[in-house]
């Protein structure tokens, strides 16, 4: 049935949750589309009860975990909701992909148990970034000579403070490309994954070995953490490898199994001039395909907000 947009007044049948929202006394919202319902509801309208917390992981190396953690978070907080992006990786990627290097580091939120909220530096609007470097090398140190328990969940003690919740909307934890301790505390904190691949077969395999640790963290640090989305990468539509892989990928995840990242140059690119795709190239296919991304986060952050019942308004 077609409806008109409560902001625009285009005619559209919704298509999505986030189109429609109920307001408190129980009247229905309609948006033809995701600035819509912003421009109508305000940030507030997908603001969550405490920060929805994702991680980005894959195993093997150069999958574009930091490419989609930079993207994701910064095409999020493009959109008005405020987001802390926290590198994990002693490489120290993220900050130099967006031009930062904060006084401290996560090796002080972890170690010395500094404030996450004053170590974070602001770097876009609604952004704010807890960068890495080689220090945080002797954070996987000090975490290995503690006992097995504490040791997996300083990262969650460290963030889970109320200032983080209420501060931010999202938390964003970009993994570095091994099994180490300061991923098992990024999987005991976060509540959900997203797995890059890139379209060959050894991505496979390494999604395997992300849903083994995954599992292992359920049975062994107690903590239920899922699967919310796998993300193809470096998708060459013309390529036959690529377009099977992307086959079995759909095969098996479904509907988590998001429309992929298509190769391009202009994403490469980005870091070296200190920018996220937005910035650099908005109408290239990058910008694109993670401006998909981001509204598939959104729209399934609207859907978490009517499962748990918040007290803003959520999509039907």
């Amino acid at each position: 049935m077609e409806k008109l947009c409560n902001v625009c007044g285009k005619s559209f049948r919704p298509a999505f949750v986030y189109q429609v929202a109920v307001t408190g006394n129980g009247q229905r919202s309609y948006y033809c589309a995701l600035e819509c319902r912003q421009s109508g509801l305000g940030v507030e309208g997908f603001r969550a009860r405490r920060a929805r917390r994702v991680a980005v992981l894959n195993q093997k190396g150069g999958t574009g975990k930091t490419t989609t953690s930079v993207n994701l978070a910064a095409g999020v907080a493009e959109r008005g909701l405020k987001v802390l992006l926290v590198d994990t990786d002693a490489q120290g990627n993220v900050g130099v992909s967006l031009g930062v290097a904060g006084e401290k580091s996560l090796y002080h939120v972890l170690v010395d148990g500094a404030d996450p909220t004053e170590v974070a530096v602001p770097v876009r609007n609604h952004l704010d970034v807890i960068t890495s470097d080689a220090t945080l090398a002797a954070a996987e140190i000090w975490l290995a000579r503690m006992e097995p328990a504490p040791r997996s969940r300083v990262m969650t003690k460290r963030l889970n403070l109320m200032q983080v919740s209420r501060r931010y909307d999202l938390v964003v934890i970009d993994c570095g490309p091994s099994l180490n301790l300061l991923n098992q505390n990024a999987l005991s904190y976060a509540d959900e994954v997203i797995i890059p691949v890139t379209c060959d077969y050894l991505a496979l395999v390494g999604v395997k070995q992300v849903l083994r640790t995954i599992k292992d963290v359920e049975r062994h640090l107690g903590h239920a953490v899922r699967v919310s989305a796998v993300l193809p990468t470096f998708y060459d539509g013309r390529t036959r490898l690529a377009r099977e892989v992307l086959e079995t990928l759909q095969g098996h995840f479904k509907q988590k199994c998001l429309e992929p990242i298509r190769m391009n140059t202009r994403l490469a690119e980005a870091p070296s001039h200190r920018k996220s795709i937005f910035e650099y190239a908005p109408q290239s296919h990058g910008a694109a395909d993670y401006n998909r991304v981001v509204d598939w986060l959104l729209a399934t952050t609207a859907t978490q907000h009517q499962a748990a019942g918040s007290d803003a308004p959520a999509a039907a």
